[in-house]
């Protein structure tokens, strides 16, 4: 699911509800950030002082020919000068820690709720909208709460004391200055909405063209073998048209409100400068005083015209906070039970479906409508069924990767749904038809589920994929660092690192999904061979996507309807079930490259 601004489930909020939302982060680093914002309005209050300062030299020394007291005079502006940028130094110091924290705590929160997320989430959400908003919508957060949020307090606070100075300056003065701040924040507000729907846009676009750069890197082998690289790169150069866009659309929202940002302000200073002028010409003001309003007035320009920027960047910030709790609110629909039941010490591994029901959301039909099977503990029962029977879905509902939606899965006698998940993944091991491997060692990639595991342990499970020869002829052997994807190693290679991973700690039961599919004959063989000494103390259940799985089996289960439609050996089912024979010798004659069905079926 690409997460668009236009989706139907992404519920609109104001920018304040976005925002609002950050309070739990903000909050245990509030003395810092409060810190930061004092430093800043003093700062900016020493910068108001200056044109006061210069009053008194236009009107006292400068006015009268007097220069006794301008050294005190320049000294005080020296002095409010260096008060100034050493308060925004101190700000900068201030904010820099405690904005990088929330950063980096959001940051780790996001990526913990991804891990527990189920499985059916990450297959309705893009790589690369998941990316972006763990990389650049933080970002942008960031820069809100260590830049926006405090100036968008101390410029409202400066702007609205400078105001007061006017006043207490000239009356008139001030008038102005209001005359021409009021439509400059009407005009803020009401380009603030348009702002907030291109910015979204844009951070989606974003999301998008991340996920395509990424597609096109894991597949470059494909697309390079197929031809298709300047089709994908038609594709990416689309949507960066389309970003491009977008970009250029806020930029000319921006463009406008600058536009009235830098004219009011000018025709507020011209006619404060007019007004000023005819006032010392009627007597009524000095020209030290002129000199102030104009020197406040010049210095509140930075304020007033931020308003429109800071605006911007909040809703900017408040779409990416949108984006960031579109997956924090994401349901954990597979969790751990409030009080969890311990398992035996010495697990037997007896695995039990009763009645077992499963649908994807939004299917109209279930792909498990009732299954009943029982593996008794040291028992091998290999799954049989039609492409797209539900082998697959099955498997992954043993470990809890998704939770049934009727009926139960018990190991020794205790529902999957009443362990925790860590006990649980401890006992049952998976190895699934599509080997994951992740930029680390081998050894690292072996021992991921048993960290613990000794480097004897792991050899073991590496001889039991028939594995270590080819990783002792690596540069580096256990050390090697296998690179993304594992795609420096052939695919039978790591297939067999994926098996020797799933058995390393030696688990009650035992997942496997096709684990030999990717094997030539003779490695297959060996393979099996030292597969069936560990499923000698193991149960486990093997979905069989080929016939030469079958025979690492006790009994097998053919699966068709959703439901398991027989139990029993290979050769009774093979002798007395026609749906199971023409699934299997099917399967052996495409496997053995078309040879009669009599004779493949014959082993």
């Amino acid at each position: 699911m690409a997460a668009r601004a236009d989706h139907p489930r992404i519920r609109r909020r104001s920018t304040l509800a976005a925002l609002r939302r950050l309070g739990p982060y903000v909050w245990p680093e509030r003395w810092p950030l409060i810190g930061s914002a004092l430093a800043a309005l003093a700062s900016m209050l020493c910068g108001l002082t200056i044109p006061l300062v210069t009053q008194r030299i236009v009107d006292g020394p400068i006015a009268h020919h007097d220069a006794g007291h301008l050294p005190w005079l320049v000294a005080v502006v020296l002095a409010l000068g260096a008060a100034e940028a050493g308060l925004f130094f101190v700000r900068r110091r201030l904010v820099a820690r405690p904005t990088t924290t929330i950063e980096a705590r959001m940051r780790a929160d996001l990526y913990h709720h991804l891990q527990r997320l189920p499985v059916a989430f990450h297959d309705q959400w893009q790589s690369g909208q998941l990316l972006s908003r763990a990389v650049g919508d933080l970002s942008t957060v960031r820069r809100f709460v260590a830049f926006v949020l405090t100036f968008l307090i101390v410029n409202g606070l400066t702007l609205l004391v400078g105001i007061g100075v006017l006043f207490a300056l000239s009356t008139l003065a001030g008038v102005i200055m209001v005359a021409g701040a009021v439509p400059l924040v009407i005009v803020s507000v009401l380009y603030e909405s348009r702002f907030k729907v291109a910015a979204r846009r844009a951070q989606d676009q974003q999301g998008e063209l991340a996920t395509t750069v990424e597609e096109a890197v894991l597949g470059i082998r494909v697309l390079k073998a197929f031809g298709r690289g300047p089709d994908l790169a038609a594709r990416f150069a689309g949507q960066a048209r389309e970003l491009r866009g977008t970009e250029l659309y806020k930029i000319s929202i921006l463009a406008l409100l600058w536009a009235v940002i830098i004219a009011l302000p000018e025709l507020a200073l011209a006619g404060q400068i007019a007004a000023g002028t005819a006032a010392i010409a009627h007597g009524a003001m000095t020209v030290g005083t002129l000199v102030a309003v104009v020197t406040v007035s010049t210095y509140l320009r930075w304020p007033t015209d931020s308003i429109g920027w800071l605006l911007a960047e909040a809703n900017q910030a408040a779409s990416a906070c949108e984006r960031y709790w579109e997956v924090r609110d994401a349901p954990r629909t597979v969790g751990g039970p409030p009080r969890p039941r311990p398992l035996p010490a010495a697990p037997r591994g007896a695995l039990r479906l009763e009645g077992v029901r499963f649908g994807y959301p939004g299917a109209s039909a279930e792909v498990l409508r009732g299954v009943d099977l029982e593996i008794r503990p040291g028992e091998t029962v290999a799954l049989v069924g039609a492409t797209g029977s539900g082998k697959t879905t099955l498997a992954a509902l043993v470990p809890r990767l998704a939770d049934v939606t009727g009926g139960r899965i018990t190991v020794d006698g205790i529902d999957v749904r009443d362990l925790a998940l860590a006990d649980l993944r401890r006992v049952v091991a998976t190895a699934f038809e599509d080997p994951v491997l992740f930029s680390m060692s081998v050894r690292e990639n072996v021992a991921l589920g048993r960290p613990e595991a000794t480097e004897a342990e792991i050899r073991a499970a590496l001889r039991v994929a028939h594995a270590e020869e080819f990783v002792d002829a690596l540069p580096w052997g256990l050390a090697t660092r296998i690179g993304e994807q594992g795609l420096s190693l052939s695919g039978g290679q790591r297939q067999r690192l994926a098996l020797a991973r799933a058995v390393v700690g030696r688990p009650a039961v035992l997942v496997l999904d096709d684990p030999l599919s990717a094997l030539d004959v003779h490695t297959e063989a060996e393979v099996e061979a030292a597969l069936r000494r560990v499923l000698r103390d193991t149960t486990a259940l093997i979905v069989a996507h080929r016939p030469s799985t079958v025979r690492l089996a006790d009994r097998v289960a053919l699966l068709a309807g959703g439901r398991i439609a027989a139990v029993g050996s290979h050769a009774e089912l093979l002798t007395h079930h026609p749906g199971y024979r023409s699934l299997l010798t099917t399967g052996a004659a495409a496997e053995a490259g078309g040879r009669p069905n009599e004779e493949v079926a014959a082993w």
